[in-house]
């Protein structure tokens, strides 16, 4: 149970994990050098560029990753909060690589498809079928409480946690928002479905975390309490997080996608009246 010892809390604190700093460093270094000084040798056509708005998305993704596991959310969600916890997920996996995806040109990863064998894993992996039950397999099978707590427990298990959250969540965007003709996005149609079917495949761990009489996640009982929070209306307010976050981040895409095959189809008609 909850000692019931209740703590202050600094919005303005910072983890010092050198790995993080400089894994984001060299992430973001070597993302820039191979748009700029470096582009030359791995561009097919001259007008092959990459915008502002693309190296905005990039890098905006990278500090997404880094605010989440080194930044005030990362302390909540190790020493205090399940729903901060959730939120950290959240931000790794529904945020962050969506904006990689499209702050990446195609070319830039097409040195690396032209390996045959990774060609034909990256094939199989991006299938809609096989990314969508990949990513909720991962996602579902680390929040059963046993690997939910001991990733908490051992830092290199929350490491190996964290990076397959993330690879599965960029195999997940794959489909939709693929910047590489070789493993290419599915038709429009598709995408509706699948974002359809994504939307509402956690609603099974959402209503477990959220609607259960007792904690769920132990690790979070003997924690200090921020801001007169149980354990289990943290958790309860955890769940909520995940699915207010998935609904926010899945029915724009729904909306956008489904506009921009409007309007696709919309001039394709006016050209054949023409």
């Amino acid at each position: 149970m909850s000692d019931g010892l209740e703590v202050s809390f600094s919005w303005w604190y910072w983890h010092w994990h050198p790995d993080l700093y400089g894994g984001f460093l060299l992430f973001v270094g070597l993302y820039l050098l191979c748009i700029g000084p470096l582009r030359k040798w791995l561009i097919e056509k001259e007008d092959q560029t990459v915008g502002y708005w693309q190296v905005a998305s990039f890098i905006t993704g990278a500090a997404v990753i880094l605010f989440a596991l080194a930044g005030p959310v990362h302390e909540l969600s190790d020493n205090y909060l399940f729903s901060a916890h959730m939120a950290q997920h959240m931000l790794v996996t529904l945020v962050a690589p969506p904006l990689l995806l499209l702050g990446t040109p195609g070319w830039l990863l097409r040195p690396i498809v032209k390996v045959r064998f990774v060609l034909k894993i990256g094939k199989f992996l991006t299938s809609p079928l096989i990314a969508f039950f990949f990513f909720l397999s991962v996602f579902s099978i680390w929040h059963l409480p046993v690997l939910y707590d001991g990733a908490l427990r051992s830092h290199a298990f929350h490491v190996a946690e964290h990076l397959l959250f993330m690879m599965s969540a960029v195999i997940l965007w794959w489909p939709i928002m693929s910047p590489l003709p070789e493993l290419p996005q599915i038709s429009s149609p598709a995408k509706l479905l699948y974002l359809i079917l994504v939307s509402i495949a956690q609603t099974g761990l959402f209503a477990v975390i959220t609607f259960s009489d007792r904690v769920i996640y132990v690790y979070y009982e003997s924690l200090p309490r921020l801001w007169g929070l149980s354990p289990l209306v943290d958790q309860q307010i955890g769940g909520i997080v995940m699915k207010l976050t998935w609904l926010a981040v899945f029915v724009p895409g729904i909306c956008i996608v489904f506009l921009l095959w409007f309007n696709r189809e919309e001039q394709r008609d006016s050209n054949v009246v023409k």
